[in-house]
């Protein structure tokens, strides 16, 4: 799977409790909108450190291999 279609997956599991918080105003689905914020942000930032790795060139001149997880 690509990386543009889990960040769409993931805005998708998230999409319930925006509209609860902002449109109804529950606010417990505020809570978990911040939690799923926070999921959001390790992603972004798990992403970010893969692209750099990918840029990177080693020595050699070959660009360096992804990490795995």
């Amino acid at each position: 799977m690509n990386r543009l279609q889990e960040l769409r997956d993931l805005l998708t599991t998230f999409e319930k409790d925006f509209v609860k918080f902002y449109e109804k105003g529950n606010k417990s689905a505020g809570t978990r909108v911040r939690k799923h914020m926070n999921e959001l942000k390790r992603k972004a930032q798990e992403i970010r450190k893969e692209v750099q790795d990918i840029k990177a060139v080693d020595k050699t001149g070959e660009p360096a291999a992804p990490e795995q997880q």
